[in-house]
């Protein structure tokens, strides 16, 4: 089973051209702005596509029954093969099984979704921004189902507005824009570091900016005040309290340049600043994220490879 989706440029010019082709067992996650996600999700419930679903987090459920009742009753609708029982252990949900719906937290409902679609048990599925606002809790059982509508081989599209989200969910990960659908570049993890019994501490260094470039200005940065930085279609980006300015540099070239200042390449796509990290977060065996002490309270993805330095240089465990 694999999905393939031709979208033409509408008279309206919100959505440009593309083809986007998800084989069977694959997760793909398209990141773009609102408008773009809307203009898009429009066009494929329009395009009634053979077999596909459609999570926008919008359907509605029987709020006056209880979580195991709506359960139950979407798994005899579905004839889901899998067991009831087995289902609510894998959406979390036998603790509130017997609450009603309606006084249900907002993830909670979210878990009862999940179990919905997950028990059609065919077709492809496109979810809508699937863990905004979840808890730690529901993002990693949502990322447990990934792992399940796998291993069943069905196709999924993931639609958000995080890039975050984006990088850590999805098996292959496109940014869509106005002049199309580009996939991120994909760069191979760099082998895994044998740990070290002492992490590798920054040094004092002489004095260094980081220039931005917006329009006819020129934008000194101190490394201090950087969140992050990160890469777009192979370009270098700084986010300074929710601000992204773009850099003249690789990400490669700028990494080299603010190591002694306390950054480090978690990830493919980021350099972060140690000092702004928060918390290291596990969703799952294999993905993990940072959070950042910012404004927004920004995470960003840490590759599986690069978790024990973290450990290391922040004497965790």
């Amino acid at each position: 089973m694999s999905l393939m989706i031709e979208c033409k440029t509408d008279e309206h010019g919100r959505l440009p051209g593309f083809t986007v082709t998800v084989e069977q067992s694959e997760v793909c996650s398209i990141y773009s702005d609102p408008d773009l996600q809307d203009a898009f999700l429009e066009f494929i419930q329009q395009a009634n596509l053979p077999g596909m679903s459609v999570f926008d987090g919008q359907d509605g459920l029987y709020e006056r029954l209880k979580v195991e009742e709506n359960v139950k009753f979407y798994h005899k609708w579905f004839g889901c093969k899998v067991p009831l029982a087995e289902v609510l252990v894998l959406f979390k949900l036998t603790a509130c099984a017997k609450t009603p719906l309606h006084t249900c937290s907002f993830s909670e409902k979210l878990r009862v979704r999940y179990a919905k679609y997950f028990m059609m048990e065919e077709g492809p599925l496109v979810f809508v921004e699937p863990i905004q606002s979840a808890d730690q809790l529901t993002a990693g059982v949502f990322l447990d189902m990934l792992g399940a509508l796998n291993e069943a081989g069905r196709p999924v599209i993931l639609l958000v507005s995080n890039m975050d989200h984006a990088l850590r969910l999805g098996s292959r990960a496109y940014r869509l824009h106005q002049n199309g659908l580009d996939s991120y570049e994909e760069q191979a993890e760099e082998p895994e570091a044998a740990a070290t019994s002492e992490p590798v501490m920054p040094l004092v260094a002489d004095l260094f900016k980081v220039s931005a470039k917006i329009e006819d200005k020129v934008i000194l940065f101190d490394p201090t005040e950087i969140d992050y930085i990160e890469s777009q279609e192979g370009k270098a980006f700084i986010t300074i309290n929710e601000e992204s300015f773009a850099l003249d540099s690789s990400l490669a070239a700028i990494e080299k340049k603010l190591e002694m200042y306390g950054f480090y390449r978690c990830h493919r796509s980021y350099i972060v600043n140690l000092q702004k990290v928060r918390e290291i977060i596990t969703w799952s065996k294999n993905t993990y994220s940072l959070r950042l002490n910012n404004r927004a309270q920004s995470t960003i993805p840490l590759s599986r490879t690069k978790v024990q330095d973290i450990q290391n240089i922040f004497n965790v465990r």
